[in-house]
């Protein structure tokens, strides 16, 4: 067993909802860890003061929104794709600071993958917030050149067309109401759940054809996936995503880097999975 700090926790605003230590638990029960992992809410202007508050019994932070960015901010150091996001959702707290990454990138990547989803050339995303930037970002570590970013207001997606420049992948913002005009055979949805999409705008982008893989997972189906499945395509929740993030953040809490596979990993994973499905 590891010694040393063993208490671990989730921040956010809101965060009732939230299944990490549902996941985390799960993980370390599997490792034979006592660990400890909780959840607490707090907002962002709340968050330094937090932070700074904790003691050396602590040994690490998973983080959602908003504090993505403060998180960012408060890093000593960061890994490459928190730095491309500039967005951190781990936090690994160390006697010289607290060290960061970003494990949504990877866990988008992963599931993405294990829904054979690798190798797609060109894709849209629908959203240009944090998450967005997270699944461009996957997409292009799956080998994706050219990605469409369908928002709301085109001038917000302007990060993720400077972000493609950085990365060598194409990206190209259009209306919201314009997704679906061209055919592709992934479209990943990004926005927040609950958020509404209508009829309309969600039939348009579903004729577009292709798999939808849709980042929420809690308030399921997303408008967008009843697009989907009024056109007879698929839909693919994002529980999945979930918990590929919060396994390479198991892996920052125990080794330190999030590329480093944990003890019996395959059987960690199906631990996790079995704590949220019910399996």
């Amino acid at each position: 067993m590891l010694i040393g700090p063993d208490l671990l926790a989730v921040w956010g605003d809101p965060i009732a909802h939230s299944l990490s230590p549902v996941l985390h638990t799960a993980a370390y029960r599997a490792l034979g860890l006592d660990w400890r992992y909780t959840r607490r809410r707090v907002d962002a202007a709340s968050f330094g003061a937090a932070l700074h508050g904790l003691d050396a019994s602590w040994r690490g932070l998973s983080l959602t929104m908003p504090l993505k960015t403060p998180a960012f901010r408060a890093a000593r150091t960061r890994d490459r794709r928190a730095e491309l996001s500039g967005a951190v959702n781990t936090l690994l707290l160390t006697d010289d600071g607290p060290h960061g990454f970003n494990t949504d990138v990877g866990g988008i990547a992963r599931d993405l993958r294990t829904h054979g989803l690798a190798g797609v050339g060109s894709a849209r995303v629908i959203g240009a917030g944090a998450t967005a930037t997270s699944a461009v970002l996957a997409l292009a570590e799956l080998g994706a050149t050219a990605v469409e970013v369908a928002a709301r207001r085109v001038d917000s997606a302007a990060p993720l067309v400077a972000l493609g420049e950085r990365i060598g992948v194409a990206v190209h913002a259009v209306p919201l109401d314009a997704a679906g005009h061209e055919p592709t055979p992934l479209t990943v949805a990004a926005l927040p759940g609950g958020a509404q999409v209508p009829d309309e705008v969600a039939d348009a982008a579903a004729a577009g054809g292709g798999i939808l893989y849709d980042v929420v997972y809690g308030q399921w189906p997303t408008d967008l996936a009843r697009a989907w499945q009024r056109a007879g395509g698929t839909a693919v929740p994002g529980r999945g995503m979930l918990t590929e993030q919060a396994l390479l953040q198991v892996r920052v809490f125990v080794h330190g880097d999030p590329d480093t596979p944990l003890p019996d990993e395959p059987a960690v994973l199906a631990a996790m999975r079995a704590a949220v499905t019910g399996d």
